[in-house]
Formats: C-alpha cells, structure tokens, sequence
C-alpha cells in the first residue's frame, strides 16, 4: 500500500509518501509547501490542493492520512488549518483515496510510544523507522508520522464506504433486521 501523509498548514504544509508491504516501510517522497503570508488564503489553500494533486498522480497512494486540528487557544488558526485541512482531504476524496485521520497525539504514539513527544523526537523515529539518513524538515517528517500511523493502525479499523450500501456489502453482519 502507499500512503500519503499530510501536516496541514497554512505557511507549512508537511507531505510525505511511504509505501507500506508485510510490516516494511519505505521512503518514497517528503516535502513541504512553503507557504508565503504573501498569498491570500484562498491562494494557499488552491497550492495546497494543487501540489497534493500532483503527489497523488506521481506515486498514485491508495491511502491518505491527516493529523487532525488541534484545537488551542486561538480560534482564528484553528479555523485556518481546518482550511488547510479541507483542501487537503478534497484532493483525496477526489481521487477515491481512504482517508484516515488521527490526533497528533495518536501519531506520536504510534511513532514514539507516548503521546507527549516533542516535534525532534517523532523525527528522529520517522527516520529510523524508514532508515533515512539525510535531515527531514519537521513538518515532513510529522506528515510521514502520520503515514506510518496509518500503516500501522489501517488493519485495526473498519474502512470507509463511499455509500450505505457499500457498507452494508462490506459488513453484512452489522446489519439489523
């Protein structure tokens, strides 16, 4: 399976790409979309979308992977990176990709073994985790986080079905009649 992973933001977008097969993973791509405060918001957000686009159509991922918003103080950034988020998603969706979505804190769990951990030690794992040598911009290595998270929590949770009849297709014994 390849996945691609995404740190959303809206001066820094961290994308990476892995591909996932029998418990190994592999380093495809990473990068981040620098984005200036010079660009409006809707010019972020379509760069967003354009870019992840282009990703998706070089390495066609089977799976998408998002960090969720982390809802601090400021609604104002909240809401930017729910933006961000919502371009992001619509160029997965677009491509019928699955879509996984979890907390920062499930990531670092799943990279580091606590939900606590510090943006340099996720990095420091993601590149272990993927025999990576060269140095790794800390949101790409947060959108490879939440890639390998993905890989490793895929297998745990039910899959997303486009319509209920899919659904009920797939899951025949969660039906009630």
């Amino acid at each position: 399976m390849i996945i691609l992973g995404v740190d959303p933001g809206t001066l820094r977008t961290g994308c990476g790409v892995i591909h996932f097969q029998k418990s190994e993973l592999r380093l495809l791509h990473f990068g981040v979309i620098n984005l200036t405060k010079e660009h409006t918001l809707p010019d972020k957000l379509n760069m967003i979308y354009k870019e992840l686009n282009r990703l998706i159509k070089n390495y066609e991922p089977t799976d998408f992977s998002i960090e969720t918003s982390f809802f601090g103080k400021n609604v104002q950034s909240a809401m930017k990176i729910g933006y961000a988020r919502g371009a992001a998603i619509l160029a997965a969706v677009q491509q019928q990709l699955f879509i996984g979505e979890y907390s920062p804190r499930e990531i670092k769990k799943s990279i580091v073994g606590t939900g606590a951990a510090s943006k340099e030690q996720v990095n420091f794992m993601v590149k272990t985790l993927l025999n990576v040598r060269t140095e790794i911009p800390l949101d790409a290595s947060d959108a490879l986080g939440a890639a390998i998270c993905h890989a490793f929590r895929k297998d745990k949770q039910a899959p997303s079905s486009k319509n209920w009849k899919a659904f009920a297709e797939a899951f025949p014994e969660r039906i009630i009649e």
